[in-house]
């Protein structure tokens, strides 16, 4: 007959402590046991862990529920004649969980009376068991709010969860609020512990019922004096295995108890020399697992979802650093090409100052590889072949201000004829006309007349130069080039970061000045490059870490050059960062768009 009010767990027995009248049933009530607070204590072997198995039975033999911490892996021989859930972090477990499966483990408790095993002896990192059991916990306080119904937890080995000294984790927290408001809500606990002296005194001291079986250290037997008696401080230590003083709350006397002997499989027991052979054990039902596995499917899906994401983040940002370093090397490399044209061009600014640097090489170059007329014998000169050439090479694009290592070393070869090699290009011009008219003069004539026309040919090239050099023009050049320190700072620094940018790059940031919001595909491909989307991409990030763009929403970016001066220049109203603005466009960026 079922035990729906009261469970029989023990009978009394003689000795100290005990009663005259021994062999009495000892029953506890259910409703007491399920949502109070009991503390159940002994050495390893005096049978503590059997008597919280007796209880465990009990209580299923009659579909209440409960949730067992198993630390030490000692029931699941419950398995042998109960359906239970035996959930843990290894295969022998009906089921692997972490605490992602927390909640679920806490609804199969309380709404659907499921009956469960948290097996924590199994985890190797103790940590996870505790987070594991931590909010196992919160959740069962928190269902058990709304369920109210009455529900047992029974944590074995207590006192490393809620010790007496050190610091207490968040578990033994948890521990503690269920056993101080856990009874209003239906929810009861059970501490059990081979250490009384090493688990808090003040959750023993709130207990409504205490198992006390043999213990011998004299710091636990002192607890055992404070608690019951001195004279039970003594007695304690002499007690058979699974005989125990017992104290109720509803009670009013300490009793001298034998407790049953489990009925299932004790995994618990000490393994001796007979042979071991486990018991066939209970199924639970697939669809309770298959809940669980979801749980598990789910988890494995986003964690390897979230190293998917890792490992392509992984190579975005080596991707990122790899267009960095090439950027980097070419700015590098235009700031040597830069370096070299400067230094090529010192020459010529210093004879002809008035003139921008395009010019004088252009006109150094077109001074000094003119071809001489060539003598036909009849009085007549026809162009040479060198003359066809120069006239195809005026007509190719000027790729002169680009900057690159070709153009610096084609202009260093020009002006090393212009300073150097004058008089030797005139003499072999003139040698070639003095060549075709025969041999009717000796070769000292001949140098003779090589000598003079080369000396004609330089004072020509040289009349040519200062007649083109008008006063008017040079004026104009100098008014329109400002003093570099006659500008605010602001556009000097602004300028700078724009003369640092490469080619591509400064003509994205003018596409962005003329179209207004746009890709930086778009910007790429209109600057000349290719529409690849990394390269794009790379060139935009520049233009944008300089405060150059922004994001202005759908992938497109927009111009702000008034706005980043206002930024970097103290004190600038809109009227004035309008201003700087145009002038630093003015210099730099209309040079592109034009």
């Amino acid at each position: 007959m079922a035990e729906t009010e009261h469970i029989t767990v023990a009978d009394t027995s003689a000795g100290p402590g005990g009663m005259e009248d021994p062999g009495l049933s000892v029953d506890i009530p259910v409703v007491e046991l399920l949502t109070g607070r009991g503390f159940i204590t002994g050495k390893s072997g005096s049978g503590k862990s059997n008597t919280a198995s007796v209880v465990a039975e009990k209580l299923l033999d009659n579909g209440f529920g409960l949730l067992i911490v198993d630390i030490d892996g000692e029931y699941y021989g419950l398995k042998e004649e109960y359906e239970i859930l035996h959930v843990g972090g290894d295969e022998e477990c009906d089921i692997q969980v972490t605490e992602e499966h927390a909640g679920k483990i806490a609804s199969l408790a309380l709404e659907q009376n499921v009956p469960i095993i948290l097996d924590v002896s199994s985890f190797l990192d103790e940590e996870e068991a505790e987070s594991l059991l931590t909010e196992v916990a919160k959740q069962l306080f928190a269902k058990a709010k709304k369920q109210k119904q009455p529900f047992l937890m029974l944590v074995e080995e207590c006192h490393e969860w809620i010790p007496e000294q050190g610091s207490m984790g968040e578990v033994g927290k948890m521990l503690i609020k269920i056993g101080k408001r856990g009874r209003k809500h239906g929810l009861g606990i059970v501490g059990i512990s081979q250490r009384p002296a090493d688990v808090k005194k003040d959750y023993i001291t709130q207990c409504d019922w205490l198992v006390w079986h043999r213990l011998t250290w004299n710091n636990d037997t002192k607890v055992v004096g404070r608690i019951l008696d001195s004279q039970y401080a003594d007695a304690v230590e002499d007690l058979d295995d699974g005989e125990a003083f017992m104290m109720t709350d509803w009670a009013e006397q300490v009793r001298r108890v034998q407790f049953h002997r489990k009925q299932t499989f004790d995994a618990g027991a000490t393994p001796g020399l007979d042979d071991f052979e486990r018991p066939e054990l209970k199924s639970v039902s697939e669809d309770l697992v298959s809940e669980l596995e979801t749980i598990s499917e789910e988890k494995q899906a986003t964690e390897s979802r979230i190293k998917e994401l890792r490992e392509e983040l992984d190579k975005k940002n080596s991707r990122i650093a790899e267009l960095e370093t090439e950027l980097q090397d070419a700015r590098d490399l235009q700031r040597m090409a830069e370096q070299f044209t400067d230094a090529l061009l010192g020459h010529v600014e210093g004879a002809n100052p008035g003139r921008t640097a395009k010019d004088e090489m252009r006109r150094t170059h077109e001074r000094f590889a003119e071809p001489q007329p060539k003598d036909n014998g009849d009085g007549t000169a026809t162009a040479s072949d060198e003359t066809a050439d120069t006239d195809a090479e005026d007509d190719a694009p000027d790729t002169t201000s680009g900057g690159g290592f070709g153009d610096a070393f084609s202009a260093f070869a020009d002006d090393d004829v212009a300073m150097n090699g004058g008089s030797e290009a005139s003499n072999s011009a003139t040698a070639k006309g003095a060549s075709a008219d025969g041999a009717t003069k000796n070769g000292s004539d001949t140098q003779d007349e090589t000598q003079g026309s080369s000396d004609a040919a330089l004072e020509a090239a040289l009349a040519a130069v200062a007649e083109e050099e008008t006063p008017s023009e040079s004026a104009g050049d100098a008014q329109s080039a400002e003093p570099e320190t006659e500008k605010p700072a602001v556009v000097r620094d602004i300028e700078a970061d724009i003369r640092d940018l490469d080619e591509k790059t400064e003509r994205m940031l003018a596409y962005y000045k003329e179209h207004g919001p746009g890709t930086p595909l778009n910007a790429h491909f209109s600057a000349g490059g290719s529409g690849d989307r990394t390269a794009a991409y790379a060139r935009n990030r520049t233009l944008r870490l300089r405060g150059l763009v922004e994001h202005v929403g759908r992938g497109k970016y927009d111009y702000r050059l008034s706005a980043l001066v206002r930024e970097e220049g103290e004190g600038i109203d809109d009227e004035t960062a309008t201003e700087y603005a145009s002038q630093i466009e003015r210099t730099i960026v209309d040079d592109e768009t034009r």
